[in-house]
């Protein structure tokens, strides 16, 4: 998949998501999975950041 594919898929399943919602639990919804894409970029460089440790030892 390309990035434009990607993009528009992100695109399609958010359209498809937000149908069934009110503005509250969009908002709460848009909250939640921002905070998870944080906290999986914080694991991925802190995973990075002990690999690269570990590989200088």
């Amino acid at each position: 998949m390309n990035s434009c594919e990607l993009t528009a898929s992100v695109t399609a399943i958010a359209n498809a998501v937000a149908c069934d919602l009110s503005n509250a639990e969009i908002t709460l919804l848009a909250a939640i999975l921002v905070q998870l894409g944080d906290t999986l970029a914080t694991i991925a460089v802190q995973r990075e950041f002990c690999e690269s440790l570990s590989n200088k030892n």
